[in-house]
This record gives C-alpha cells, structure tokens and sequence, in this order.
C-alpha cells in the first residue's frame, strides 16, 4: 500500500494517497459518483481544455501582479505539461457528477496545484506555498471555468469531425464523378420512377455531408462566446480588475481558438443555446447520415434476390453458417453510431432544460454526451469513406437492364402521346414483361425516328442539357 498524506476540506480530514496529485475533493467526488465507470481522461479534449483555462488564468495573474511570479509560472508550467498529455490519468473523477462540474474543475485545480509544488520544489499537498483555490482557481468558479472548458473541447471535437466530414464527402464525389455516365433507374417510394445517373445519386450524398458540416461549423463557432470572468452567476464577483480581459486574450492565443467574452455573462452562464444548436446539427447530421446508409445497403443489396446495383467492399466474412455471404456491416456501423447520437440528443436536450434560474447543473451531462457524438460521428465518417464508399463498384449490366425494362420510361412519352395512353403503355409492359421501348416500336405510335431519342435513358437523366 502507498504510503498517504493527510488533507482537510470543510466537511473533515481525510487521507489521500501520497503519489495520487489529485486532492481531497476528488477523492471524496471518486466515492460520490461511482456512475458510469468512465473517468474525466476519457475525454481528453476536456481535460486539455481545463488546462487551456487554468494556464491562461495563471498567465493573466502573473500580468496582473495578482500572483506571485513563480507560483504563475509553475501553475503555468503545470498546465502546459497537461496539455502535452502528461497526467491525464490523474483525471479520475467520473464523467456524470453532481455540482454542475464543480468535481472536474477542482480535479484540475488539485492535479495542477500538486504539480506546481513539485516544480517548486514542495511536497504534495503543501498547500501553503500553492493552492487548489486560492491560486490555481483565482479569480474563478467551477460556474465560469468548466462551461468555457466544455465549450474549447467540443470546439475542438467539431474541428476533428468537420475534417472527417470533408473526407466523407469528398469520397462520395470521387465515386459521383466515376459514375457520372452510369444511367440508372430513380426510385419513388420503392417504386420504379424515371431514369437518373448513378454520379447523380452520389453526388447528393455528397452534397448531404457538406450542407450539415455548415451546421456543425456554424454550432462551433458559436461556442466561442464564452462567460469566462463571470465567476459564479455572471456578474465577476471576485476577479481581479482586468483579469477578464486578459484571460480571454491568453486563452485565445493558447488554443488558436476565437473565444470572445460573452454579450451577457449571466446568460451565458445559465443559457445553453451553444449545446443545443450544436447538438441540433449533430442530431440532423447523424439522421441524414444513416439516410444515406440505408441507402447504401439497400442499393447493394442481393447479390441476386435485392437490387445488386452497386457492390459495396467485402471486407469481412458475414456469417458463422451461411458460406460465401458477405454482408453491409460498415453501413450497418455507421447506422448504430447515428441512432447513438439521437438518443444523446434527447439527453442533452432534457438536461438543458432541466437548469434553474442562474445555473444548469446537468453540464457534465451535456458535455460527455456531446463529445461522444462528435468523436463517434468523426470516426463513422472515417470508415465509412475509407472501409465502404471508395471501394464501390457500380454493377452496369445489372443497371442498364433495370432502365430498359422499366415500365417507368413511358413517362417520356407523356408530351407525345398523352399521360392515358402513356399509362396503358406502362400497364401492358407491366403485364407482359415487353419493354416500353418495343410495345411503342410495335404500336407505331411514334414515328421510329423520334423513338430512340424520346426514349434515351441519357437523355432523361439529363432532360434540361
């Protein structure tokens, strides 16, 4: 057994283990939220992002003359160091908590202090020479810190899922381009409908994944309103003249990040229209996504009794008993993550209106279940361009054999002949197995020189060219 060390908080002493740098708080927030399992560390955009707001609180400090030089730049150092990933494992708070983040920010500000000691040569818990509260939390609550935090990790989650959105759809357009001259059959409600191209169809998944990036772009951007300098409610009680400015200043240039002070820090501080808006297009995100999956599983279904118009990548064997069977599991995947992310939405939109007059205590909610969507959806987007879409093959003889059997093309026929008679053509080819194209041939309805370019499935894929 570790040897321990003795620290005391309002409610009493107790011992923490000697090598552990968090403090007493976290201890006692370890035996109140044995929740989810799941630590602080988990997310480390979070934990990168404390760091983010304590190193820029220490740096502001040591401008100001409100902290000693040397215990700034330890706090300092020690926040740097968290940021390059050192001591994330000292995070251990569980991701769901009471006290609207009060146990992750003081987490931080125990793991921060105790590193400051060291640095300066103190034992941990040597309080007396660098604080939890006094120093690393200067100027600060939990209310004010661990919002602006969330906000800098889900800015940064959205970073790496708009790249990971540009991947997909990028990925889709390549495939368009390849299919560009590949003539299909359109579908409405299952049905057969008119003639399309293959590039057309994946073109507009591609156009799906940009128009929500907009969405998710928009959202992150509006996290970087922040009430950072409100301290408790919003109104700055206990911060040091012109510590909000220089704060926002020090944390901007640190994350590379426009954070701009928030136009009502009370607001800010109880409002969660951010979390919402982006949440939003996570959730519009994840339903289009798996829109577009279904697609994907539908058009490659068969080999012979589905629509086999594409052939999506095997890259798995698909059964434990079937031989030969390869089935659509990177869609399949993809699918589970999007559902994932609307019932998350639901969470977080319950949590966000849960929040009482100058506070919303369900944050940690909000925040754990944001970033889960966003890193989820980044990696679905991944796999889904790098495992799946790539890979696709269009199945042309199959393709090509749908359009010209389809009773679908006798709407060509419509300006010509009349939408009755186009409907009895229609009918006859459905009932015979004829093709359009022969029963009109045969009929001599149309004259054979106006036939094959009413009737050019090209042509009515592209009927304004």
């Amino acid at each position: 057994m570790s040897s321990q060390r003795k620290e005391h908080d309002l409610i009493g002493e107790r011992a923490v283990p000697q090598d552990a740098y968090y403090g007493i708080h976290t201890l006692r927030a370890l035996e109140n939220f044995p929740l989810t399992g799941i630590p602080l560390f988990a997310h480390p955009e979070l934990v990168v992002a404390l760091a983010c707001v304590k190193q820029a609180a220490a740096l502001a400090h040591r401008d100001l003359g409100t902290l000693p030089h040397s215990s700034a730049n330890a706090i300092a150092d020690a926040c740097r160091e968290i940021r390059e990933g050192r001591l994330h494992e000292q995070f251990v708070v569980d991701v769901l908590q009471g006290g609207a983040g009060t146990s992750a920010n003081m987490n931080a500000n125990e793991v921060i202090a105790n590193r400051a000691l060291e640095i300066l040569g103190h034992a941990r818990g040597s309080y007396d020479s660098v604080h939890p509260n006094d120093d690393v939390n200067r100027a600060q609550s939990t209310n004010d810190v661990y919002p602006t935090a969330v906000k800098l990790a889900l800015h940064a989650a959205s970073r790496v899922l708009l790249d990971a959105m540009a991947e997909l759809a990028h990925a889709f357009e390549d495939r368009g381009g390849a299919f560009a001259k590949t003539v299909k059959l359109g579908r409405t409600q299952l049905q057969d409908a008119v003639p399309m191209t293959l590039g057309q169809e994946f073109d507009v998944f591609a156009l799906t994944v940009r128009d929500d990036a907009r969405l998710v772009r928009s959202a992150a951007d509006a996290l970087c309103e922040i009430n950072l300098g409100g301290t408790a409610i919003g109104t700055g009680l206990n911060t040091d003249p012109g510590f909000t400015r220089a704060v926002i200043a020090h944390l901007a240039e640190l994350t590379s990040v426009a954070v701009r002070p928030a136009r009502d820090r009370i607001e800010s501080t109880q409002g969660m229209g951010g979390f919402i808006q982006l949440s939003s297009a996570l959730r519009q995100f994840a339903l289009r996504l798996s829109k577009v999956c279904n697609d994907l599983r539908l058009l490659g279904s068969g080999p012979h009794a589905g629509l086999s118009e594409i052939r999506l990548p095997a890259v798995q064997a698909g059964s434990s008993i079937m031989p030969g069977k390869v089935n659509p599991v990177v869609p399949e995947a993809v699918n589970q993550v999007c559902f994932d992310v609307v019932g998350a939405d639901a969470a977080v939109c319950a949590a966000a209106q849960a929040g009482q007059l100058q506070l919303n205590a369900f944050e940690p909610l909000i925040a754990h279940h944001l970033l889960n969507s966003a890193n989820r959806l980044a990696a679905a987007c991944r796999i889904l361009a790098e495992r799946c879409v790539r890979g696709i093959e269009a199945n042309e003889q199959r393709l090509r054999g749908l359009v010209e059997g389809s009773a679908g093309l006798a709407t060509a026929l419509n300006p010509v002949v009349g939408y009755r008679c186009a409907s009895e053509l229609a009918q006859r080819s459905i009932e015979t197995g004829r093709p359009v194209r022969e029963l009109v041939a045969h009929s001599g309805l149309v004259p054979s020189e106006d036939l094959d370019r009413l009737l050019d499935p090209w042509r009515l894929a592209h009927p304004e060219q």
